[in-house]
């Protein structure tokens, strides 16, 4: 049996997700990929040991995010000022690397011609390896506007996020709890999920409107995928 070849699989899989991503970055997801596996060697990132596990539980799967992100702030009224994201809980960078690669810029509906704006993505775990690792990949990838922090999320001072996003990281509830002294007014979480959380969704505050649950297909995996929108219902964290 050959070998998995995620270069060879990468540009069907990004078609298949409306993705249009150049040599360099998708050079650049595959340098990822391939650092969680040689860190995977000597700290526990991940539990995913398999490689073409690794590239459809955790690339393809923090890929799928990449075009709903960017329609929604494609949604929003223009501006030029830099766009934060929070991935916590982000483990080996996970969907925060993919989104920094995938996304460095993202575009508003500013007039006819739209414009756009930086984004710059912040992960986050409590795990000191883990943040630590992260900061390499951004060092050795030349992620400019990639950064990683250690600590509890909810003892940080961190800037206002326009985006909050995590994967695997706790339920819904817990989430807004822990993160929402980081929302900035307006902004929005983004949670992916597996099958849609329906007791999740029940136990949130009264002030957290779920607007969207996005179904998701990602390809070469045969699971249920989803992300979960949610904004505070006054508009402002």
């Amino acid at each position: 049996m050959s070998a998995f070849d995620p270069q060879a699989q990468l540009p069907s899989a990004l078609q298949a997700l409306g993705l249009d991503l150049s040599p360099d970055a998708q050079s650049q997801l595959l340098a990822h990929l391939a650092l969680i596996a040689k860190w995977n060697r000597v700290y526990n990132l991940t539990a995913v040991r398999d490689p073409a596990e690794m590239f459809t539980h955790h690339l393809l799967d923090s890929l799928a995010a990449v075009a709903p992100l960017a329609r929604h702030f494609q949604a929003l009224k223009g501006s030029t000022d830099a766009v934060q994201l929070l991935d916590v809980g982000a483990g080996a960078g996970l969907p925060g690397v993919a989104l920094a690669i995938a996304l460095p810029e993202v575009w508003s509906a500013a007039g006819a011609r739209g414009a756009a704006a930086p984004l710059r993505v912040t992960c986050v775990d409590a795990v000191a390896k883990k943040a630590g690792f992260i900061r390499q990949v951004a060092a050795e990838l030349g992620l400019m506007n990639l950064q990683a922090t250690h600590g509890r999320i909810e003892a940080l001072s961190l800037p206002a996020m326009n985006v909050i996003t995590c994967r695997a990281f706790a339920s819904l509830s817990d989430i807004v709890h822990l993160t929402r002294r980081h929302l900035a007014p307006g902004g929005v979480w983004m949670a992916l999920k597996g099958a849609v959380p329906q007791d999740e969704m029940a136990e949130l505050p009264a002030d957290i409107d779920v607007f969207h649950v996005e179904p998701l297909q990602v390809p070469l995996l045969q699971a249920q995928r989803c992300l979960v929108w949610m904004r505070c219902r006054s508009g402002a964290a």
